[in-house]
């Protein structure tokens, strides 16, 4: 993991995302993850495991996670060589993080724990390295009872639902009210790669 933004610490969330384009909903779940952890790292993986890189250049898209950085010194921006949790707990963990935190939504939590990991360790493994904070997405995600003690819930805002990467760009496709959706440094940026 390449620090771009911040220092590593010993206990870090990580919010791991493609940011195309970064929202406010990633900002409020960041704040609401330093309640848990000492600093929260936006992290770009050079490779999804789930999805190809389409949109925004990589490039344009670390700009963002260090202009997200600059919004608070607790905040970090990072590039990680993996792309699964596990492989970025470990990246963190290299760099001296004692206790790492990946920050998700329920929807992305039922897909990390249903997901088929083939010769890396079960998820019930992998949870021994790194917890989970989980953002309701609308409701909370309830995990297995066995999985509880390291998937939390994080406490956020109702008023970041329906707020996605997702809706940005299709507001701006439909050329339909979408700044008020982004973190205000990042709006004129994000017009401009988003062809608003």
């Amino acid at each position: 993991m390449e620090m771009l933004a911040g220092a590593p610490d010993a206990s870090v969330a990580l919010l791991a995302g493609a940011w195309n384009p970064p929202t406010r909903a990633h900002v409020e779940l960041a704040r609401a993850a330093l309640g848990w952890a000492r600093r929260a790292v936006f992290v770009l993986p050079r490779a999804f495991p789930h999805k190809p890189l389409e949109g925004a250049p990589f490039e344009q898209r670390v700009e963002w996670i260090r202009a997200l950085a600059a919004l608070d010194p607790r905040f970090g921006a990072a590039v990680s060589e993996g792309g699964l949790f596990l492989e970025m707990a470990r990246e963190a963990r290299a760099l001296g993080a004692q206790r790492v935190f990946h920050v998700c939504g329920a929807d992305a939590a039922a897909r990390i724990l249903g997901w088929d990991y083939g010769p890396l360790p079960p998820i019930d493994q992998q949870l021994e390295e790194y917890e989970l904070l989980v953002a309701p997405r609308p409701l909370p995600f309830r995990p297995p009872e066995r999985l509880r003690p390291r998937v939390h819930t994080l406490i956020v805002p109702a008023s970041l639902d329906g707020i996605s990467s997702t809706e940005v760009r299709r507001r701006i496709a439909a050329g339909e009210p979408w700044r008020h959706l982004v973190p205000e440094p990042l709006a004129a940026s994000i017009g401009a790669a988003c062809g608003a």
